[in-house]
């Protein structure tokens, strides 16, 4: 049988064109203009491939790729700008219009990563937002003391010259913490989002790796050029993949987990200001930059002690949102038989010493097994939440309307008499939903007796409710309590 060849998909195509063109890159001869143009051609034609992405995908916020590909324009435009300089005018002069170009491209991919992360997120990420700051943080001390303060403090060249060489560091860092918060952010890690987070990775690695060469010795260009055409190839894969459609749609909202990795990323970084200082320490204790590690010491104490605050808020919602589950009835949302038992204890223990009434009555809907029967278990489903809403609906502050079992359900009655309470259940019969009716069974604690025993006095006044015909309130025979047998005696 013939194999059926499928065509290779845009984004494919262009990721093969593109590695071809950084082959040719490195066997044409080092240093010639042919190396010089073919480096722009590719940033270019990744520019073009952004906008081919955006008119052929058609996603849903086209604007965090109009960001993307209008910077990545300005990146070519350097590209020329740096070529045409170098190779036809042999003009070495630092800054140029080229850095201009670069530097320019920082906030306009700030801007697309900051539009992309607003929409993938659909409420307030707080802790994804703290992650980020945090490791921003660390990272920026690191940048600081390692690569932006030798630059500062480098007189031997003019000011303009050492602006341009700290912003460009700089604008890394912004990089760096817009891409950490999209990363520690929600929402699907598709195709072109992995492509995406590739180009920026690519990209801010090549240019650490840079500044950290350009320390020891000048760079004229090599090996690290496979870094930057690579973003390139990246960029312009994520633009193509049909994939990018969905990358900026809102992301469910899910529980937060706390990983592991999370965890050891974050406490690395907290450890990295008195690493700092340490290292100071070691190498040149006479010049300490006490004020830089001061200052990102107490910047990632406060963000770490705002992170865990955060999560101890977490743990006290979450444990209340347990104990709500724990003590309401997962169907009609009333609490449960476990609510009811610790209710019933705990209000007949403070009417013991208040001397307060107290009413307790058991409400079981008539027929219900029938009515499940005839309309299906949804149906009965639905009952029990209306009747009990309508019912609790109608009940006084502090009395308390509980799922007893089944059809049946619980009421206590506090402070009311037992006149009041059948006039309560009365209203209650009249309210239940889809024309169905309840039988009830109503006592009156005697002062002295248990729960358990006022609950059964009134289950057995609901038997005699259901015995008489239903739909009906039975009041059971009050109990003598042994004040009421001193007044007869």
């Amino acid at each position: 049988m013939t194999a059926i060849m499928r065509r290779p998909a845009p984004w494919q195509v262009w990721l093969g064109c593109g590695a071809l063109m950084i082959v040719v890159y490195y066997v044409l001869p080092a240093g010639g203009s042919g190396r010089g143009f073919l480096y722009p051609a590719l940033s270019a034609s990744c520019t073009l491939m952004v906008v081919a992405g955006i008119r052929r995908n058609r996603p849903v916020r086209p604007s965090v790729w109009y960001c993307v590909a209008a910077g990545l324009g300005m990146w070519s435009t350097g590209d020329f700008v740096f070529a045409y300089l170098y190779y036809v005018r042999g003009d070495t002069t630092f800054p140029s219009y080229a850095d201009a170009c670069y530097l320019g491209a920082i906030p306009v991919f700030a801007a697309g990563v900051f539009i992309l992360i607003k929409g993938r997120v659909s409420r307030r990420d707080r802790a994804g937002l703290q992650d980020a700051l945090i490791i921003s943080t660390g990272l920026a001390l690191l940048t600081w003391t390692f690569m932006m303060r030798p630059i500062a403090e480098d007189h031997s060249v003019g000011l303009l010259a050492r602006l341009v060489s700290l912003a460009a560091p700089a604008g890394d860092l912004l990089l760096i913490a817009m891409l950490l918060r999209l990363v520690a952010s929600p929402g699907g890690r598709s195709a072109s989002y992995r492509f995406l987070i590739g180009g920026f990775a690519f990209t801010l690695g090549t240019d650490v790796l840079y500044s950290v060469v350009n320390t020891v010795a000048v760079y004229e260009g090599g090996a690290m050029d496979a870094g930057w055409m690579t973003s390139y190839l990246m960029f312009g894969a994520a633009a193509l993949h049909p994939s990018m459609r969905s990358l900026s749609e809102v992301a469910p909202d899910r529980a937060e987990r706390f990983h592991r990795q999370r965890i050891g990323v974050l406490a690395a970084t907290s450890l990295l200001a008195p690493a700092t200082l340490v290292y100071d320490g070691l190498t040149d204790p006479t010049d300490v930059d006490w004020k830089a590690i001061s200052a990102g010491s107490v910047v990632l104490f406060l963000l770490v002690v705002a992170r865990m605050s955060g999560l101890v808020a977490q743990v006290r919602d979450q444990a209340a949102q347990l104990e709500a589950l724990a003590h309401n009835d997962g169907l009609t949302g009333v609490p449960n038989r476990r609510a009811w038992d610790l209710e019933l204890h705990r209000e007949t223990m403070k009417a013991r010493r208040g001397g307060t009434e107290i009413c307790v009555a058991l409400l079981d809907l008539d027929h219900f097994k029938r009515f499940n029967d005839t309309h299906g278990h949804q149906a009965g489903d639905r009952l029990l939440k209306e009747a009990s809403a309508a019912w609790r609906a109608l009940l006084r502050p502090g009395d308390v309307l509980a799922r007893y079992g089944g059809e049946e359900f619980g009421v206590l009655l506090v402070g009311a008499s037992t006149l009041e309470a059948v006039r309560v259940l009365d209203r209650l019969r009249e309210v239940t939903p889809q024309g169905q009716t309840f039988s009830a069974g109503l006592v009156r604690w005697d002062g002295a007796e248990s729960t358990d025993e006022v609950v059964g006095r009134a289950d057995e006044a609901l038997y005699h409710a259901k015995h008489d015909g239903r739909d009906r309130v039975h009041l059971s025979d009050p109990i003598r309590t042994t004040r009421d047998t001193r007044i007869l005696a």
